[in-house]
């Protein structure tokens, strides 16, 4: 009786759901500011690629802390992130959950859930990443931003197109550039 007692509570524990905790981000006295009209709708840069990067991650290893490892010494300033694949052990992302500003954030955690990396998105901007993932399961598929804690199972391939570094890309991900 023991032994089944033993075995249904490990059972239980291997299954554990996804952790979601969820805060407000931003400054609520810029949040509020109407857009300018000196800020355009939608603005472009143009560049080349310089060159390609394919960067593979081997098991056990943290997605985000490679990507960050190898942009530093690949020297890569400006990128676009063109693809990924492969699959994780477990995943740490975040993603919006409102509509209105200030944005609240969600954060979606689970260490023991494996997936497959279908996808991988976004760009580098004066050596920053700024990863989304996509991640399907059986039973789920989910994406946000890539977070610590997301670590490499089978492996991982990740694509960058490299810019050129006079690009200004600093305006790209700025929320109150608006």
């Amino acid at each position: 009786m023991k032994k089944l007692l033993v075995v249904a509570l490990l059972t239980s524990c291997m299954a554990l759901p996804a952790q979601e905790t969820s805060h407000a981000t931003g400054n609520p006295a810029i949040d509020s500011k109407p857009n300018s009209p000196d800020v355009p709708d939608v603005f472009a840069v143009s560049g080349h690629f310089e060159r390609i990067v394919v960067l593979r991650f081997k098991f056990g290893t943290d997605l985000l802390a490679g990507l960050q490892k190898m942009i530093a010494q690949e020297k890569i300033k400006n990128a676009v992130i063109l693809s990924a694949f492969g699959s994780v052990r477990g995943y740490q992302l975040h993603m919006v959950a409102n509509r209105d500003m200030p944005p609240k954030i969600l954060f979606v955690k689970n260490p023991t859930a494996p997936a497959d990396i279908i996808g991988m998105s976004g760009m580098v901007m004066n050596g920053r990443a700024h990863p989304h993932i996509t991640l399907a399961s059986a039973d789920r598929a989910l994406g946000g931003h890539l977070e610590p804690d997301t670590t490499v199972f089978t492996f991982a391939v990740v694509t960058l197109g490299v810019l050129d570094d006079s690009l200004d890309m600093s305006r790209f991900d700025d929320s109150n550039y608006r």
